[in-house]
Order: C-alpha cells, then sequence, then structure tokens
C-alpha cells in the first residue's frame, strides 16, 4: 500500500539507500583489491562502476531529504522536482558510465588485447551480481511503494552495476575457454543495454518537469468518483500535474445554488476524501464550487 506520510517514505527511502552505501563499500573494495590483484582491467572498471553507485546514493540521500521540505514563500508547492532533478542527474551519470565502457571494451578490442584473469574473477563477479539483484527489486518495490523517481533511478543503476559484474563474469568464463575478448564484446551489449534503461529514466523525467498530466489509471479513477457523486449535478476544468510523488490536481464542481457554503464545502471534503482513498500516491486536492446556474430559481412574478 503507497504510503502517504512523508516522513514515513523519507525514512523508507533513507533506509534502503544506506543498506545501499554500505554494500557499495564492500563491492568497491573488494573489486578493485582483486582486480588490481589478478590484474584484471575488466574488474577494476567494474569496481569503478561501483564507486559511482556509491556517489548516485548520496545524490538519492540529499535528493530525499531536499524535496520533502515542507513548502515555503519561494515554494509554495513544495520541492517535489528536487527528487525528479535528481533521477535525471542519476541518468546522465548511467549514460556516461555506459559509453565508458563501450569505448574501452571497443578500444581494447581494436588494439588487439586479450585478457586471461582465471577463476577468482568468477567469485567476485557472483558474488556481485547476486548482491545487486538483491538491492535491485528491493530498491524498486520501495520506489513503488514511495512513488519516488529518483530512488527508481538508483535501482536501475543497481542493475547497471549488476548487468556490468554480469558481463565480466561471461567474460571470465569465456575466457577459461580461451577467448581473449569475450569480456570486451559482452561489455559493449550490456553498455547498449544501460543507454537504453538511462534514456528512459531520463526522458521520464523530462517529461514530469514538463508539467505533465498524471498517468491515465488515475486519471480514470478520479473521473470515476466525480462521475457517481451524488451531492453535485456535473464537474469540469479536471487538471492533473505531478510534482515529485505528490500528484497536485484541480477541478471545477458544480452544486445546487441554495445550497449553504457548508454543505457545499461538506461535498468537497468528502470527493477529496474518495479520490485520496482511491489513489496510489499522495495527492494535493483543490475543489472550486460553483453554483450549477440551470438549477436557479426563477423569481416570482
Amino acid at each position: 500500500m503507497p504510503l502517504q506520510s512523508i516522513n514515513e517514505r523519507q525514512k523508507k527511502i533513507r533506509s534502503i539507500t544506506l543498506w545501499g552505501v554500505l554494500l557499495n563499500i564492500v563491492l568497491m573494495a573488494l573489486k578493485l583489491v582483486s582486480g588490481m590483484l589478478i590484474r584484471s582491467s575488466a574488474l577494476i572498471a567494474d569496481g569503478v562502476h561501483s564507486l559511482s553507485d556509491l556517489a548516485t546514493d548520496f545524490v538519492v540521500l540529499i535528493g530525499a531529504r531536499l524535496s520533502n521540505r515542507p513548502a515555503d514563500k519561494t515554494h509554495p508547492y513544495g520541492h517535489g522536482k528536487l527528487d525528479t532533478i535528481a533521477s535525471i542527474l542519476i541518468a546522465l551519470v548511467l549514460l556516461a558510465i555506459s559509453f565508458g565502457l563501450i569505448w574501452s571494451a571497443g578500444t581494447a578490442i581494436y588494439q588487439h588485447k586479450h585478457n586471461y584473469p582465471g577463476y577468482m574473477i568468477l567469485v567476485v563477479a557472483s558474488v556481485s551480481v547476486v548482491s545487486k539483484e538483491i538491492l535491485f527489486y528491493v530498491t524498486r518495490r520501495i520506489s513503488r511503494i514511495t512513488q519516488s523517481t529518483v530512488l527508481y533511478a538508483n535501482a536501475w543503476h543497481h542493475r547497471s552495476d549488476s548487468f556490468s559484474s554480469l558481463a565480466v563474469l561471461i567474460g571470465g568464463v569465456a575466457s577459461l575457454l580461451g577467448w581473449g575478448h569475450a569480456d570486451q564484446v559482452a561489455t559493449i551489449i550490456v553498455g547498449f543495454m544501460i543507454i537504453g534503461v538511462a534514456g528512459k529514466i531520463f526522458f521520464d523525467g523530462l517529461i514530469e518537469l514538463s508539467e505533465h498530466s498524471a498517468d491515465s489509471e488515475s486519471i480514470q479513477k478520479i473521473e470515476e468518483v466525480l462521475s457517481k457523486e451524488a451531492g453535485i449535478s456535473s464537474w469540469h476544468a479536471l487538471r492533473t500535474r505531478k510534482l515529485g510523488a505528490e500528484l497536485f490536481i484541480d477541478v471545477h464542481l458544480l452544486v445546487d445554488p441554495a445550497l449553504s457554503v457548508q454543505k457545499s464545502h461538506d461535498i468537497s471534503i468528502k470527493i477529496e476524501g474518495k479520490i485520496k482513498k482511491e489513489l496510489s500516491k499522495p495527492s494535493n486536492i483543490l475543489v472550486h464550487i460553483e453554483p450549477d446556474i440551470k438549477k436557479m430559481h426563477k423569481p416570482k412574478p
């Protein structure tokens, strides 16, 4: 069930990210030290990739903290877009890493560099793949619960590290079988996979910054609540936009002009509650009450 409490949301994001920090420190040290011992450039590069994961973990922690700051005079709608900006930064890091991996592997193939690192690379790469896949699934699940775009982006960064380690693992196996370019070819394939993931994260972030409306499922749920409400004559001017983890909704309701201000207000509060119950994300709803002129009483002659 999606979290509505900002404090609980931040706690979840902070907790899983700190676990990511701890894992990335361990993996980075393991890969770099092992890579230098067995003289594996692929494993050293994978350690640098884990270092980039560590950097983006701190981007998540800072972005989540800033985006959950309360609204103020200069940001009356809150700071939710900082979450989106942080996810775009992560996407850019992913793109840079993927292009770097492709360039490095392509250069090694062009220069006919062969590499036979031995069995130790299989152990280290396997540990990295398994641990990073577990962290990916847990982080992605929490990102969906908290509706955090930056945490979702970081989950895929964890998976990119898993893919990178998988390329090292496949290359290590193939090198034991005598193919010296196996790890470079696998790295190039994984690099293009990372580009696809980063491109989607980057594009989704730009869409959100452009004040894009809510997803079609959320809009449909809102319209169903409004259409089933017996206390209003009709509704119009429904507008939605996503701001970080929060969804902002504006709508105009037409009510009987004979209703008191208090009763009209009660109707709007009831509708707000029903919409929030139906949606899968925190929402900020602004309802504008209008008199239904069709129901206005004609003056007596």
